[in-house]
C-alpha cells in the first residue's frame, strides 16, 4: 500500500534551507530528493539529466530568476510539475509563476503540513492519467475543488479531501476508515467523514464486510469510472 514514489529536484541557493527542505521531504519514505542545485544553470542541467517528477524552485538565484528558468523549461516542452518555494510574495512573481505553469506556490516560511499537501496534490495529478476525461476528473487534475452546483461543506478541507482520495486510490483495495486514517495521519472519525463525503460524490464506493458477530464493518474503495 505504499504511496506513489516521487523523485524531487531542489533548486535553492541557500544550503541551509535546501537541507531543511530535503529533511522535510524525506520524512515520507516514498519521496526521494534526486538532486539539489544552487543556481539556474545547475538547475537546468539537472532537470534535463535527472527528469524528476517534481521540481521545487526558488525565485531569487545567484545567476538569474527561477521564474525565467520556469519559462525556459516550458518553452522547451518540459511538463514536469514545478512548485515555487520562495520568499517572493509580491503579486507579480505569483502571477508570473502561475502564467508559466507552476502548479503550486509556497511562501517561506511554510509549514510541514503545507508541504505534505503539495506532495499529495502532485500525487493526485499523476494518479489521474486517463486519456479521456469528464469534467469532474479534469477539475480534480486542475485542482478545482468546488463547483457552482455544490460547494464543499463546512469542515471539509479540499487538500485533505484529495489526500484521502489519493491514498484510497493508491491502495488498490477496499479499506476501513481507520486504515485510511493511518495512511494520511488522520483520526478514524475524521477519515470516515471525508470518506462518506466522497461516497456522496460517487468517487468512492461503500461496501459492508460481515463478520461472525457484531455490526458489519464499513469498507471503502475507489469507484470505477
Amino acid at each position: 500500500m505504499s504511496s506513489l514514489s516521487v523523485r524531487v529536484l531542489l533548486v535553492e541557493d541557500d544550503l541551509r534551507v535546501a537541507r531543511v527542505n530535503r529533511d522535510l521531504l524525506e520524512r515520507d519514505p516514498d519521496v526521494h530528493v534526486v538532486g539539489s542545485a544552487g543556481s539556474c544553470q545547475q538547475g537546468d542541467a539537472l532537470a534535463l539529466a535527472l527528469k524528476p517528477d517534481l521540481i521545487l524552485l526558488d525565485v531569487h538565484l545567484p545567476d538569474g530568476s527561477g521564474l525565467g528558468l520556469l519559462r525556459h523549461w516550458r518553452l522547451q516542452g518540459m511538463t514536469n510539475d514545478v512548485a515555487l518555494i520562495t520568499a517572493a510574495d509580491d503579486e507579480h512573481s505569483v502571477r508570473q509563476a502561475l502564467a508559466h505553469g507552476a502548479f503550486d506556490y509556497l511562501i517561506k516560511p511554510f509549514t510541514a503540513a503545507r508541504l505534505s499537501e503539495l506532495l499529495a496534490r502532485h500525487r493526485a495529478r499523476r494518479a489521474d492519467i486517463s486519456q479521456r476525461r469528464d469534467q469532474a476528473s479534469l477539475d480534480r487534475l486542475l485542482g478545482v475543488t468546488g463547483t457552482s452546483v455544490e460547494a464543499l461543506p463546512r469542515g471539509v478541507d479540499p487538500h485533505t479531501l484529495e489526500r484521502v482520495a489519493t491514498a484510497l486510490n493508491e491502495a488498490g483495495q477496499a479499506l476501513s476508515a481507520e486504515e485510511v486514517g493511518e495512511l494520511v495521519s488522520l483520526s478514524r472519525v475524521t477519515a470516515w467523514r471525508y470518506l462518506e463525503y466522497l461516497v456522496k460524490q460517487n468517487r468512492v464506493q461503500l461496501e459492508h464486510q460481515y463478520g461472525l458477530a457484531g455490526r458489519p464493518a464499513k469498507l471503502y474503495k475507489t469507484s470505477v469510472s
